[in-house]
C-alpha cells in the first residue's frame, strides 16, 4: 500500500479488522485542503483493541463532518483530515456580532475562512474529549496514535524574508506571521521587535556609564592607593589560601572594578526605572495600533472559546466560576515549600565553592583557583537551573489541575503565574546570593576576602553570558540535530512515492510541538528580561548583551518555527496576555533590587560617606587633595597576626605582624564601631529615598504616556458611528 493515493472514507463497523470504502480519485481534493494529519504506527493493525479505538474515534470524528484520506508508508499510517464547511459556516454565525449591518445578507455570502481558523477549529475539536471519555492523548499514551499535526504550507514567502539570518535586521513581516502562525505567535514576534528596538537606548547609556568608568581607568584615588599599598598584606583568605597577599597584587582587580561600580550606575539604576515603564507604556500603545490593524479590537476571548465548545458539543454546558480556599491555601503551601527548596538550592552553590576550592587548590595554580571555582559555579547553576525548570513545569501544570481553571485561557494565565513565579526563584536566588551575601560572609581573616565584589560583579556577568549564550546554542542546536536525525532514519526506511504522501512524511519528520511551545519562548525572554533589569546597577553592559542576544533570538525562532518544527497551532490574541503584568512585576523588583544593589553591595554609599564625613573634604573642598585619599586605609580593618587561632603556619608570615580585611571592626577586640553604623542607617535611608523616587518616575512616565494612542480610540469610535448610521439607513429603507 505504500504510496496510496485514493482517498479512503472511514466506515468503521464492529469487525476485528479495519475496513475502509475506496472513492474514486477524481474526487480526491488537492493537498492544501487537508486541516490535519494523524499518524499511527502500522504495528497497531495487528492489534485488535488498539484497531478498535482508532476506529471509534475516527467514526465519532465523521459524525461531527469531518473526511479522512489513508496513506501508508512502511512503518507509519497516515491520517488526512479535513473537515466540512458547515462547521466553519457555524463559526462564523456564532460570533458574527448582532449589531452589525444587515447581518442575514453578509451570512448569505460565501465566507473566506483562514487557513489559521480552520486548523484552530479542527484542533480544538481533535483535543476535545470523545464520547468514549477518551482525548487524543489518552489514545497516544495508550498507543492508538502517535502524533497529531497542521501541515506547513504556503511557508515559502515567510522562509525567503523572515527564517533566514541574512534577514537578521529586516522588519519583521507581522501580517504574514499572522497569516501563517495565528496572532499570537504574531503579538509575540512584535513584543520581542518592540523590546529588542527600546534596548538601544539603554545599551548606549550602559556602554556610556561603562566607558566612563573606563575613561578613568587609572584615575580613580582608590586604584593608586591600592596600586602603591605595596606594605599593606592581606590577610589569609579561608579558602585554602594561607599566603599573606600585598594589597598591590589586586591593582587591576580594583581598576576593573571601577568600570562597574562608579557614580554614574545610581544615574543608570534611575534611568533604568523610567525605561522599563515608558517601555512598557509604548508597547501597549504599539500594541493597540496592531490590534487595531487586525480588527480584533472588540474580539473577546472567552466568547470564542465558548463558540468552539458548542461547534464540538452542541449540548455542551458552561462551567461556572468557582473559587475554594481549600485549594488555594493547599496551593499556597506547596508554592512555598518550592520556593524554600529553590533557595535551598542556591545555598548548596556555597557547598560547593569550600570543596571546589579544596578541590582545585591541588589542581589548578593558586592564582587560577578563584576563576576555576567562578566558572565552574556558573556551570553548576545553569545545569541546575535545567533540572530544576522541568522540575517547575511539572509542579505549576499539577498546581493548575488541583486549582480546575474553567477555561484554557484561565488555564494558561494561572499556569504562567505559577510557572514564572518558580523559574523566578530558580535563576535568580543564586544571584541575590551573589549581590547580597556573598561577599558579607567572606569578609574576616581566615575566610575569603574579595577586594571590592569584583568576583560579585564579574561572576554576575558570566552567569547572564553563560545564560544567554549556552540557551541560544542549544535552542537551535537542539532542534537541528534532532531533526536531522529523524530525517536520516527515515531515510533508510525508504522514500514515499507520491508528493502527497511525502509532504505528509516532512512535516511528520520535523520536531513535535506543544502547548508549551511558544509559551516557553516567552518564559525565556521574561527571565532575561529580569536579568537585564533587576540587576543593571552590578552589570551596566546587561541592556547591550541583551540587545545582541535578541537580534539572533529573533532569528532562532523563525528559523526553528518554520524550517525545523511542525507547524504550531494557531492561536487568536488581541494582547500577550498574562505576561503583561510579569513584566509590570519585574519592573517593581527591578527597582527594590538596584536599590538593594547600590546600598549594600557597591561601595558608592561608603565612598560618599567617607568623602563628605571622614574624609579631607569633610570640612570643605581642597584643590591640591583629592577627597577620597586615605579611603583604603580607612575601609581595611587591622588585624593582628598574633592573634590568629590556627597554629599552622602562613606563608611569608616572618615579617608580617598585622594584615588587613575587608569590613568594618577595631584592631583590639575586632567588633563594630561606630561608623559603621552610621553607615548602615545611611544605606538604608538611601534605600528607601532611591525607590520611593525611582516609583515616582515610574508613576508619572505611565501617567504622562497613555496606554491606547487617542488615533486609535477615533478610529474606533468612527467605525461604532458608522455602524450605528448603518442601521439606521437600513432601518429607514425597510420602513
Amino acid at each position: 500500500m505504500q504510496g496510496e493515493e485514493s482517498l479512503r472514507i472511514l466506515v468503521g463497523t464492529e469487525g476485528d479488522s479495519f475496513p475502509l470504502m475506496e472513492i474514486n480519485t477524481c474526487e480526491t481534493e488537492a493537498s492544501e485542503q487537508w486541516d490535519y494529519v494523524l499518524v499511527a504506527n502500522l504495528r497497531t493493525q495487528r492489534n485488535p483493541r488498539q484497531v478498535y479505538q482508532q476506529q471509534q474515534f475516527l467514526e465519532e470524528l465523521k459524525t461531527k463532518g469531518f473526511y479522512y484520506k489513508v496513506m501508508e508508508d512502511q512503518e507509519k499510517m497516515f491520517f488526512g483530515i479535513r473537515a466540512d464547511s458547515r462547521l466553519f459556516d457555524l463559526y462564523c454565525t456564532l460570533l458574527t456580532e448582532p449589531e452589525g449591518p444587515a447581518p442575514r445578507v453578509e451570512l448569505a455570502k460565501p465566507t473566506l475562512i483562514l487557513a489559521t481558523t480552520r486548523i484552530r477549529i479542527v484542533h480544538f475539536i481533535l483535543s476535545s474529549k470523545m464520547a468514549a471519555a477518551d482525548t487524543f492523548q489518552d489514545l497516544v499514551k495508550d498507543g492508538v496514535f502517535e502524533a497529531m499535526f497542521p501541515l506547513h504550507k504556503g511557508e515559502e514567502d515567510l522562509k525567503k524574508k523572515w527564517a533566514q539570518w541574512g534577514n537578521m535586521f529586516q522588519e519583521q513581516p507581522l501580517d504574514d506571521i499572522r497569516d501563517y502562525f495565528g496572532e499570537k505567535v504574531a503579538l509575540y514576534f512584535a513584543w520581542l521587535c518592540w523590546y529588542t528596538r527600546m534596548l538601544v537606548p539603554a545599551a548606549v547609556v550602559g556602554l556610556i556609564i561603562f566607558l566612563s568608568g573606563f575613561s578613568l581607568f587609572d584615575a580613580s584615588q582608590i586604584s593608586k592607593e591600592i596600586c602603591e599599598a605595596h606594605n599593606i598584606y592581606m590577610c589569609p583568605r579561608g579558602d585554602g589560601s594561607r599566603r599573606y597577599q600585598p594589597l598591590s597584587e589586586t591593582c587591576t582587580f580594583a581598576k576593573l572594578t571601577h568600570l562597574f561600580d562608579n557614580e554614574g550606575t545610581v544615574v543608570f539604576a534611575i534611568f533604568m526605572a523610567g525605561w522599563a515603564t515608558v517601555f512598557l507604556e509604548l508597547w501597549k500603545r504599539k500594541r493597540a495600533h496592531v490590534v487595531l490593524h487586525w480588527d480584533l479590537y472588540g474580539w473577546d476571548e472567552d466568547q470564542e472559546e465558548m463558540a468552539l465548545q458548542l461547534i464540538n458539543c452542541p449540548d455542551y454546558q458552561l462551567p461556572l466560576q468557582q473559587h475554594s480556599y481549600v485549594r488555594s491555601t493547599i496551593i499556597l503551601i506547596v508554592s512555598l515549600l518550592m520556593i524554600c527548596l529553590l533557595i535551598g538550592m542556591a545555598h548548596a552553590l556555597v557547598v560547593y565553592r569550600v570543596l571546589a576550592v579544596a578541590l582545585f587548590n591541588s589542581a589548578f595554580p593558586k592564582k587560577q583557583v578563584t576563576t576555576a571555582v567562578v566558572v565552574t559555579g556558573a556551570l553548576v547553576q545553569y545545569v541546575t537551573i535545567l533540572i530544576m525548570t522541568k522540575i517547575n513545569k511539572y509542579v505549576a501544570l499539577k498546581l493548575c489541575e488541583f486549582e480546575k481553571p474553567r477555561t484554557f485561557s484561565e488555564r494558561e494565565s494561572k499556569f504562567t503565574v505559577k510557572f514564572f513565579t518558580l523559574q523566578f526563584f530558580a535563576h535568580f536566588s543564586s544571584l541575590i546570593y551573589i549581590a547580597f551575601i556573598l561577599g558579607r560572609i567572606n569578609g574576616h581573616p581566615g575566610k575569603s576576602v574579595r577586594l571590592l565584589g569584583v568576583w560579585k560583579l564579574e561572576e554576575m556577568a558570566i552567569i547572564m553570558g553563560l545564560k544567554q549564550t549556552l540557551s541560544n546554542c542549544m535552542e537551535y542546536l537542539g532542534p537541528w540535530l534532532a531533526h536531522k536525525c529523524r530525517s536520516m532514519r527515515a531515510k533508510l526506511g525508504g522514500t514515499a512515492q507520491g508528493p502527497e504522501l511525502r509532504h505528509w512524511q516532512q512535516n511528520y519528520l520535523l520536531n513535535p510541538v506543544n502547548t508549551f511551545s511558544l509559551f516557553d519562548e516567552f518564559m525565556e525572554m521574561m527571565i532575561q528580561y529580569g536579568f537585564t533589569t533587576i540587576f543593571v546597577a552590578a552589570f551596566p553592559l546587561a541592556p547591550l548583551l541583551a540587545f545582541f542576544s535578541n537580534l539572533v533570538e529573533i532569528r532562532l525562532d523563525a528559523i526553528k518555527m518554520v524550517r525545523l518544527q511542525r507547524r504550531l497551532v494557531p492561536r487568536k490574541a488581541k494582547d500577550i496576555g498574562t505576561w503583561l503584568q510579569v513584566l509590570e512585576i519585574i519592573g517593581v523588583l527591578a527597582v527594590i533590587a538596584n536599590g538593594m544593589v547600590i546600598a549594600f553591595t557597591s561601595e558608592f554609599i561608603p565612598r560618599m560617606l567617607y568623602k563628605y564625613r571622614y574624609g579631607p573634604c569633610r570640612q570643605g573642598a581642597h584643590p591640591a587633595v583629592d577627597c577620597l585619599t586615605g579611603y583604603i586605609n580607612y575601609t581595611l580593618p587591622v588585624f593582628y597576626t598574633k592573634d590568629f587561632q590556627d597554629p599552622v603556619e602562613k606563608e611569608g608570615s616572618e615579617n608580617v605582624t598585622e594584615c588587613r580585611y575587608r569590613d568594618y571592626g577595631n584592631a583590639q577586640d575586632h567588633n563594630f564601631p561606630e561608623q559603621s553604623w552610621v553607615l548602615l542607617a545611611i544605606r538604608l535611608a538611601f534605600l528607601i529615598l532611591f525607590e520611593h523616587v525611582a516609583l515616582c518616575i515610574k508613576l508619572i512616565a505611565a501617567w504622562f504616556v497613555p496606554d491606547i494612542p487617542q488615533s486609535v480610540k477615533n478610529k474606533v469610535l468612527e467605525k461604532k458611528d458608522q455602524r450605528l448610521r448603518e442601521k439606521m439607513r437600513s432601518r429607514s429603507t425597510d420602513v
